[in-house]
């Protein structure tokens, strides 16, 4: 899952934190933010060259310099936006009320919103080998939602309402392995809504996952 925001003043002036850049006319940032992360997808992160981002946008790559700081910058805010809208789901679930069963519930939810919402971040997120700073801080970020929807899994076993016959963690790891598996399968633009998705989505995690 479903990376931190990495340190320097470069990478912190590509992020959400810092001021908007002024591009070329006709190219925002959020719309180059997308076509890179649609060629990191298709071709591979560590494949991709500004070269290759700079012939997918019809932009030289000094242009693509207006709007960010690097290759990696891309790759470190899209990965910060998939990662934030997963803990922004888990947070909300954490601080409000219910039972343990409803808790965990609301957790698979949550978490089906979010990958809706940041398919192709999600995606990318999905796809990373750890092979740079960037890389690996999102996917310790990753870990530890796990863990967050584990510590649910465990009050729901104490509760009665999780099957207890597996182990919390690796409950948590088939959950989300479940969940991840509707970037390969699910379009947004299909014949069923987000909403039709998560509805079905949730039922059959949970008949899976309940006591």
């Amino acid at each position: 899952m479903p990376g931190e925001p990495g340190g320097g003043p470069r990478a912190a002036s590509a992020g959400s934190g810092g001021p908007a850049r002024r591009g070329r006319p006709g190219y925002d940032r959020q719309t180059l933010m997308a076509v890179c992360v649609d060629v990191f997808i298709r071709h591979g992160y560590d494949a991709t060259s500004m070269g290759m981002l700079a012939k997918h946008l019809g932009i030289s790559k000094s242009a693509i310099y207006h709007h960010v700081d690097s290759k990696e910058a891309i790759l470190e805010q899209a990965l910060d936006d998939a990662l934030g809208a997963l803990e922004a789901a888990f947070d909300a679930v954490e601080a409000g009320g219910g039972s343990a069963g409803e808790r965990v519930e609301a957790a698979v939810r949550g978490t089906l919103q979010a990958l809706a919402d940041h398919m192709p971040q999600v995606t990318l997120l999905l796809r990373l080998r750890g092979n740079s700073d960037v890389e690996l801080r999102a996917m310790e970020r990753r870990r530890t939602i796990t863990r967050r929807l584990g510590a649910l899994l465990e009050a729901g076993q104490a509760e009665g309402t999780v099957r207890d016959d597996v182990t919390p963690r690796n409950l948590a790891r088939l959950t989300l392995g479940m969940i991840n598996s509707i970037v390969d399968w699910f379009r947004p633009d299909g014949p069923h809504t987000v909403q039709d998705m998560v509805h079905s989505v949730t039922g059959v995690v949970l008949r899976g996952v309940r006591g």
